[in-house]
């Protein structure tokens, strides 16, 4: 069933769809001024979500990610130019952020970090992984397009930034059967086109009502992606606390509460909100303000928000 909002001002009119897909909730919107055009249009972006689910999966036998997995240590396998070039594009956000991005993980019996999370019962567990499982030592073939990880202990997974990748795809599919403007909103994530009905641009509060409180909720995001990490989206048990992690060494982060950064892509910008969360606020908007077209906005322990040099928030 389409949730429709009317509009005061144009013909078209936001059609929304919720579904669950990737275990978390999307949320699909689309302007346009016909409700069954809009249904097959949300159809053929769900239908591309999960599609890269079922590409990206580490869980499936037949699937190539597994197929990289299997041979780790072993040889090279060849892959598609998509995923070829995912992984490349990984390993790239990975060196610009000294690896506090990285797809690779390590796996033993006793101890074993799934899909890209980090659990961690001490840092000499973390000082071991880092020296197996490390995007260092992944090994591309650019001619072959073939893909070699070149410990056995090494697996990568795509739980950091696969969501937005998804994202980026069905807006993809979404623009070429004709959609000129809407909102693919992943679980908080909001990935924007064109314009609301009323020629306005999009808003981080008009992409997402639950957030209208958010002192950034005016931000203009049109045709541009943000990804939001919180404290406690991830957990490691420390002195019996949970909190999240600096995977290079193993230490609780403490004083920031959320970090959102805002792009061109979803896929960049959902790799990127949890490194800048790690590395801590002077250092993340050192890196963040390097970049052309990214931004971030930081809100520490005590609600004080940082943002990058090109946004400016009004009071």
């Amino acid at each position: 069933m389409l949730a429709v909002k009317k509009s005061v001002t144009s013909s078209q009119i936001v059609f929304r769809r919720a579904a669950k897909l990737m275990g978390d909730r999307f949320e699909i919107s689309v302007v346009g001024n016909d409700a069954a055009w809009a249904d097959e249009r949300i159809d053929n972006a769900i239908g591309e979500i999960n599609r890269v689910e079922k590409l990206l999966s580490a869980f499936s036998d037949d699937s190539i990610i597994n197929q990289i997995n299997r041979n780790a240590g072993i040889k090279p396998v060849k892959v598609s130019a998509e995923v070829f070039n995912l992984i490349d594009r990984s390993l790239q956000i990975s060196e610009l952020t000294h690896g506090s991005f990285d797809i690779t993980y390590y796996t033993s019996d006793k101890n074993t970090i799934a899909d890209s999370s980090l659990a961690i019962d001490t840092v000499l567990t973390v000082a071991y992984t880092a020296n197996y499982a490390c995007y260092k030592n992944v090994a591309l073939d650019a001619k072959a397009t073939t893909v070699f990880l070149k410990n056995k202990e090494m697996r990568i997974g795509f739980g950091a930034n696969k969501k937005g990748y998804a994202a980026d795809r069905a807006k993809c599919i979404l623009q070429m059967n004709g959609v000129g403007s809407g909102v693919i909103n992943a679980g908080g994530d909001l990935l924007t086109w064109g314009l609301q009905p009323n020629f306005e641009p999009w808003t981080i509060g008009t992409a997402d009502l639950t957030q209208l409180a958010q002192p950034y909720a005016n931000i203009d995001i049109s045709n541009m992606a943000m990804a939001t990490s919180v404290n406690d989206e991830k957990y490691a048990t420390i002195n019996k606390s949970s909190a999240t992690v600096k995977p290079t060494n193993g230490f609780v982060v403490s004083e920031i509460k959320s970090v959102s950064v805002l792009g061109p892509t979803a896929e960049f910008a959902d790799a990127m909100a949890s490194p800048v969360m790690t590395i801590g606020i002077n250092s993340g908007l050192y890196v963040v303000n390097q970049l052309n077209q990214i931004g971030c906005i930081i809100i520490d322990d005590h609600n004080r928000v940082y943002t990058s040099k090109d946004i400016h928030i009004e009071e």
